[in-house]
């Protein structure tokens, strides 16, 4: 691995949800620590899955992997962090202010704005090792949350350093941002750390696919604007050349190398590592230590998956799922998961389904990677796309603010309105904002939403639950009103679709976030178990040896957490552009596909 030669202190990894960062992060932490050194392996995803892949409990400590001297991890938990970082502001004063007091300075300190600082204020100081955590460390590996997630992390640095220098004004979320400019010099370090080759490499890791592909040349450049321009690349689970006689097969290694040939300019320039697609999901050290060496041929299996057997065969198809949701005339359907699952592409066929049987339909997505138009590459009457992009949505909000609040202030007022409304806080409120707006449109017609990958979705719902308690507050119990969060709540407005796959990691983060769901007293409708080599029924060795392992977790799925399970196969080409969407939801097309 090219990323491996003299690496620096600090590797990052980042890329689209579900291209492998995880197993390409543990397997380089596992590498480092086999070759003496020490490493601790850091995710700043918050839906971190490095405790599944290792077998461990870990979170917010440092915790030692017995199985492999040297390597100890850390998860940065969101809530855990929010939750210490609130208590460093009222521990202090707890008893020495009035019990009202303490409780309104709580409140300020519940939303989605201190979770980003808390999260953040963590990761700054395991660059900048302000707090010892990191001392003796020879590598910090950090497994980041998908790409979006992931930029506006690393762009903060530089964020808070300029809202601290230019912000004057008295902000909004004050009780958050206590002490903050006590970290001034912390943000400066990090910045210099971030953007210094000789202490950090970054690593895009994605798929040979499309929209992982695009993802990480627009990381690349996006990322190198901010001087963070030492970069990798490595292509994941790439498919070892066929033997012929599987078509499936034969079609996905050749649509792979096509898309590797005509890689964007700005990632040729750049060192290339290919990693081989193994037989078995990357769970466990034996798993992960085997993931940087080549894939050596894998013997016949003495069965074959057909597609007409097992739970693939008796899951529903997604056209009878439309075929509910169709029943209606509105709602809101909202499809969550994994990143890299095919929430996009499947939230975008059940839109064009939607919209051709005579249904108005707004599909929109909470992404900050996603790009809806690219998958659908066309119109469909009755359809209407859009993009609750936070650049635009955070630029519409400081201009409603400071035309209401800002219409009684005097010309200084304004200015320090102003400044104030440059917090990256107020991206985290501006979208909120936009997606209560598209949850009250479902109201009149089908709102399709394509979420962020799992990690940004509970924060987006965490400020949904933020907002509903302090409306709660505020109103009473005798007083009638409605919140996005009851609308989420309602079964007969809401239908929320968890989109897997058939491997353990995907499965794993689709069950707890229906816990997550379920404690916010959200009921997931169905679940979609999306490019199913079991429902394929491949003939190559090498897929139905990964195809006989999804048995199990289909099993799992449709046992244990769904009351509505469709099984959509693996398709030997990408399903983009509307007329490839229909076909997902058309009546035997999973029969058609498998054969």
């Amino acid at each position: 691995m090219k990323f491996l030669d003299n690496p620096p202190r600090f590797l990052f990894f980042t890329g689209k949800g579900g291209v492998g960062k995880t197993s390409i992060a543990c397997a380089s932490a596992i590498a480092l620590a086999r070759a003496g050194k020490r490493v601790l392996l850091v995710s700043t995803d918050p839906a971190s899955n490095v405790g599944q892949v290792f077998g461990l409990t870990i979170g917010n400590t440092i915790t030692a992997v017995p199985a492999v001297p040297g390597l100890s991890a850390l998860e940065i938990d969101p809530q855990q962090a929010a939750d210490a970082y609130r208590e460093q502001i009222v521990g202090p004063v707890r008893g020495l202010l009035p019990d009202a007091e303490i409780a309104s300075i709580t409140e300020q300190l519940s939303g989605s704005c201190t979770t980003e600082i808390a999260s953040f204020n963590e990761f700054t100081a395991l660059l900048t090792d302000t707090d010892g955590v990191t001392d003796g460390f020879d590598h910090v590996v950090f497994d980041t949350a998908p790409t979006g997630h992931t930029i506006r992390l690393l762009q903060l640095p530089g964020s808070w350093t300029v809202f601290l220098d230019d912000g004057k004004g008295d902000a909004s979320c004050l009780g958050p941002l206590a002490g903050l400019d006590k970290q001034r010099g912390i943000y400066a370090d990090a910045v210099g750390a971030l953007a210094d080759p000789d202490r950090t490499r970054l690593v895009l890791v994605t798929r040979a696919q499309r929209a992982p592909i695009a993802e990480i040349a627009r990381t690349q450049t996006e990322l190198a604007d901010i001087g963070l321009t030492h970069q990798y690349v490595v292509v994941n689970g790439l498919l070892p050349t066929p033997d012929g006689r599987d078509a499936l097969d034969t079609a996905i290694h050749r649509r792979e190398h096509a898309l590797l040939d005509a890689l964007p300019e700005n990632l040729r320039t750049l060192p290339v590592d290919e990693v081989d697609l193994k037989p078995t999901n990357m769970v466990g050290i034996d798993a992960l230590d085997s993931l940087f060496t080549a894939t050596t041929t894998v013997g016949d299996e003495p069965t074959t998956p057909t597609a007409g057997s097992g739970a693939a065969a008796d899951a529903a198809s997604l056209s009878a799922l439309v075929d509910e949701i169709a029943a209606d005339d509105h709602g809101l359907i909202m499809f969550m998961g994994k990143g890299g699952v095919g929430k996009t592409t499947l939230a975008a066929a059940v839109a064009v389904a939607l919209a051709e049987r005579g249904h108005q339909v707004h599909l929109t997505t909470t992404d900050p990677a996603a790009h809806l138009t690219d998958t659908l590459a066309g119109a469909v009457a009755g359809l209407e796309v859009s993009r609750i992009d936070p650049a635009e949505a955070t630029e519409q909000y400081r201009a409603r603010v400071l035309k209401s609040k800002g219409a009684a202030l005097d010309e200084q007022g304004r200015a320090a309105l102003s400044e104030d409304l440059k917090s990256p806080c107020t991206e985290e409120v501006a979208v909120f904002q936009a997606f209560s707006r598209v949850i009250h449109e479902s109201r009149r017609r089908f709102v399709v939403v394509d979420t962020a990958p799992t990690g940004h979705t509970l924060l987006l719902l965490d400020a949904t639950g933020s907002y509903h308690r302090e409306i709660a507050r505020q109103m009473g119990d005798s007083t009638q009103f409605t919140t996005p969060l009851m609308r989420l709540q309602h079964p007969d407005e809401t239908k929320v679709v968890l989109v897997t796959l058939a491997e353990t990691t995907p499965r794993l983060e689709a069950a707890g976030l229906q816990a997550d769901l379920e404690r916010a007293g959200i009921q997931p409708w169905a679940w979609v178990v999306n490019n199913s080599l079991a429902a394929a029924a491949p003939s190559s060795p090498l897929l139905r040896r990964r195809a006989q392992a999804e048995a199990t977790e289909l099993a799992t799925i449709t046992a244990e957490h769904a009351t509505r399970c469709a099984v959509v196969p693996m398709l030997a080409t990408e399903p983009v552009g509307v007329e490839a969407l229909r076909a997902l939801t058309r009546e035997g097309f999973e029969d058609s596909a498998a054969q």
